[in-house]
């Protein structure tokens, strides 16, 4: 049951870090594509897709890393079957998570109060 719950979140970490990559991607695709064109994405309603897309993608990323991190005290701390689950792997990869949802919290809140702003004047 254990490795099952394991196996789950890590899946869970795998997708959620992968859907931020991908919406990484893409919105550096828009960017390039603003550039080379030499037009601005900054209407309302692009504002408020970026907004909302970070913020999916933030929490998401955030809930998986808590899940992760949570399996990982239990399996190390709790039921001390860290040596049967490959813990030290398994806690590279929650640690990065985290680091990588820190990383995005400042764009989160840098795009909310630009959705906000740009909503307001329209």
């Amino acid at each position: 049951m254990n490795s099952l719950i394991v196996v789950l979140l890590s899946s869970l970490l795998v997708a959620a870090e992968s859907l931020q990559c991908l919406w990484s991607l893409s919105l550096a695709a828009v960017d390039v594509y603003a550039l080379l064109v030499k037009r601005s994405f900054r209407t309302p309603r692009a504002t408020t897709i970026y907004s909302t897309g970070d913020w999916v993608t933030g929490a998401l990323s955030f809930a998986a890393a808590s899940g992760s991190a949570a399996m990982t005290t239990l399996i190390n701390n709790d039921l001390l079957l860290c040596s049967e689950n490959h813990c030290p792997t398994f806690m590279a990869a929650t640690a990065m998570a985290f680091l990588s949802w820190f990383a995005i919290a400042p764009s989160c809140v840098i795009n909310l109060w630009a959705a906000v702003y740009a909503v307001q004047r329209a």
